[in-house]
């Protein structure tokens, strides 16, 4: 029998139907794999997966309400959507976390949770992105994100981020629970040019644009 199967899947809340979802049979749990430039939030006790680089994820829930996220992006701010008025490429967007913040927090707030509630699990920003020796990517998404949760007044509940790493992490929306592992082989270079790949197509991106709604 497969590890993972696609038939009789949950529905996921509208418009996250784009992601890639199956039961994990091993764990007998619905799964969502993101990438980065995705979210994905769920009222129905999933499990989010993902594996990071230098990328950040953070894993956010209304422990009331049972609801709860994760975002996957790449660079703190689109300094050129900041520039242009709130308006961004829509399938850009996500990958800067600035926006993913916002999306994830609107997202989990639209579905039921309280913004009074929710805690926060941070994970990533390794120093695995090869050709950028002088720019530390990961440090730089740090940086962000504790300066993004500190201004917001919200709850960091637990963190594993920096070092040399990559990270496989899978985040259980009901319970909060985080399963963490780190990426130690060294001769594996999968992620880490994984990255250099995405990073490059971030910066080299046409721009166009479109609203951005900004809840609070």
């Amino acid at each position: 029998m497969s590890v993972y199967q696609r038939d009789n899947l949950s529905k996921c809340i509208e418009g996250f139907e784009h992601i890639n979802r199956y039961h994990d049979v091993k764990k007998d749990i619905n799964t969502a794999k993101i990438l980065p430039g995705e979210f994905y939030v769920s009222a129905r006790g999933e499990m989010i997966s993902t594996v990071l680089g230098s990328c950040i994820s953070a894993c956010i829930r209304d422990p009331v309400a049972g609801i709860g996220g994760m975002n996957h992006f790449m660079l703190p701010i689109d300094r050129r959507a900041k520039l242009r008025g709130n308006s961004y490429d829509p399938g850009m967007v996500s990958r800067y976390g600035d926006f993913a913040m916002e999306m994830l927090i609107n997202s989990i707030l639209r579905a039921g949770g309280k913004r009074k509630n929710l805690e926060v699990k941070v994970f990533g920003g390794g120093k695995v992105i090869s050709h950028m020796s002088t720019i530390d990517v990961g440090m730089k998404n740090i940086e962000f994100v504790h300066q993004y949760l500190e201004f917001e007044g919200l709850k960091v509940v637990a963190e594993d981020v920096g070092n040399i790493y990559p990270r496989k992490v899978n985040y259980f929306t009901d319970t909060g629970r985080v399963m963490m592992k780190k990426i130690i082989t060294a001769n594996n270079n999968t992620i880490s040019n994984r990255e250099d790949s995405y990073y490059s197509n971030i910066l080299a991106k046409p721009e166009s644009s479109a609203e951005l709604e900004m809840f609070k």
